[in-house]
């Protein structure tokens, strides 16, 4: 059995997304072939969902939501994942898949995936996921350096070029080798990509709860090997006005909700379509958009595009089957504040945003 496609995590984001994409493709002969999925955090709790996803019978995704404004409910089976691993515990098997067979490195590692751990080396197994990926980069390079894609899939801008730049630093500091730091550059191809389906429930061991709306763009370069071929891939020429218009309108939207969600202390169980329900905060979300985001966008050429953004995201956010709870939704709330909403405005200093600021400012 040889998997092409190599997955660093197991979210439920990535089951009813990258992974059933490429289900899809291989039913119709348009994927690389299956995928080797690697948990790195070595979360104990999630050691029965290891196993599931790779079950001969595949796990399920159900698709609810609104398709042309009627309801739709389906369920899917993904049957991708041909073996899933630990990086705890198979770090020799994960270094071997890595080093020969695969041609795509997926990984959607967290808000902190990125993060560094003080004392981390590639010795051994490291703890940290840029860590062990620099320790499988370089198993890769002495077993000959085949060319490589990588798609991260982690919600940061140019999240390919941030991972590129933090792994060559890396290189320069643990492995001084000048040709693999060469290699790293020239051989390993780091794309820019941003996905978007709000996947708001799991299902238990595996398989996910998901909208019908699903996007994967990625930015078009030279060598770029895609995991297949499928209609909610697109492959763009610059990713620049998808990262804006879903940064800073689905997910300021998001953020908008969990600050009043918070600030109000609203039930634990309250979802986005909830809260929506609230005559006073739809109007907020509304006129935020309407008289704060869309002129920003205006400004930059892209009004029209953000209205038609804006008047999607409102029926994604309206969905009646989607359980997609506040409180998950306000995870790392400072930190999305700064990316979703301050950068925003920096991005249009001339626009007025008071209600963005008030947010901005606690």
């Amino acid at each position: 059995m040889t998997t092409p496609i190599l997955q660093f995590g197991t979210s439920r984001f990535l089951q009813a997304h990258a992974d059933l994409f490429v289900s899809e493709a291989m039913e119709a002969g348009k994927a690389l072939g299956p995928i080797t999925v690697v948990q790195t955090s070595g979360d104990a709790s999630r050691a029965g969902r290891i196993g599931a996803l790779s079950a001969p019978e595949g796990f399920p995704v159900i698709i609810r939501g609104l398709e042309d404004g009627k309801p739709v409910e389906r369920e899917l089976r993904v049957r991708s994942v041909s073996r899933s691993l630990s990086t705890q515990a198979n770090w020799d098997e994960v270094t071997r898949i890595f080093a020969e067979e695969a041609r795509v490195v997926l990984s959607n590692t967290g808000d902190k995936g990125y993060a560094l751990v003080d004392g981390d080396t590639v010795d051994s197994v490291p703890r940290s996921f840029p860590m062990k990926l620099l320790a499988l980069l370089h198993a890769r390079f002495r077993g000959g350096g085949m060319p490589l894609t990588i798609l991260p899939c982690e919600l940061i801008s140019r999240n390919g070029e941030v991972l590129q730049r933090l792994i060559v630093d890396l290189a320069s500091r643990h492995i001084p080798d000048a040709l693999f730091v060469s290699w790293l550059t020239d051989r390993v191809v780091w794309g820019n990509t941003l996905v978007d389906r709000i996947v708001s429930e799991p299902i238990e061991p595996a398989g996910a709860i998901a909208e019908p709306y699903a996007i994967w763009a990625i930015e078009r370069q030279p060598g770029l090997t895609l995991p297949c071929e499928h209609p909610c891939i697109k492959l763009v020429d610059d990713l620049t006005p998808y990262e804006r218009l879903k940064l800073h309108i689905l997910n300021l939207g998001h953020t908008v909700l969990a600050d009043r969600w918070q600030r109000q202390g609203r039930p634990q169980t309250e979802c986005v379509k909830d809260i929506l329900a609230d005559p006073a905060i739809r109007g907020e979300l509304e006129e935020i958009y309407r008289e704060e985001v869309v002129p920003g966008f205006r400004m930059h050429g892209l009004g029209d595009e953000a209205e038609v953004y804006v008047a999607t995201t409102l029926e994604r956010f309206l969905n009646p089957y989607l359980e997609h709870r506040l409180a998950d939704i306000a995870g790392n709330h400072a930190e999305k504040v700064v990316r979703r909403i301050i950068v925003f405005q920096e991005w249009c200093p001339d626009v007025s945003m008071p209600r963005l600021s008030a947010i901005a400012d606690r």
